[in-house]
C-alpha cells in the first residue's frame, strides 16, 4: 500500500470512531430526556370526513395498543397521467 492509501484508510476509520462517539452521546442524552420527560405522548389526529364525531376521532388516534389507520381514497393514475406527473417534477 502506498502512503496515501494508508493515510484515507486512517482517516476514514477516525471519522467511524467519532461518529460512533456522536451517536453514543447522542443516545446518552436522549434516553435520560425521554425518561424524564415522561415518554413520548399520544399521537394527536384531525380527522377529515364527512361526519366527523367523536368516536371517529377515537378509532384514528394510535395508543399503545393499537396502531392508527390512515384511509386515502383516490382514483389510480393511468400511465399517461403518471408520465406527465413525472415530467413536470423535473
Amino acid at each position: 500500500m502506498t502512503t496515501s492509501t494508508t493515510h484515507l484508510q486512517e482517516n476514514i476509520m477516525n471519522i467511524l470512531k467519532h461518529m460512533e462517539a456522536a451517536f453514543i452521546a447522542a443516545a446518552l442524552v436522549a434516553v435520560p430526556a425521554s425518561y424524564l420527560a415522561g415518554g413520548i405522548p399520544d399521537a394527536r389526529a384531525r380527522v377529515h370526513t364527512a361526519g366527523s364525531n367523536a368516536e371517529a376521532y377515537a378509532a384514528a388516534v394510535a395508543t399503545e395498543g393499537k396502531a392508527a389507520v390512515v384511509v386515502v381514497s383516490a382514483r389510480r393514475l393511468d400511465v399517461g397521467e403518471k408520465r406527465d406527473i413525472l415530467l413536470a417534477a423535473r
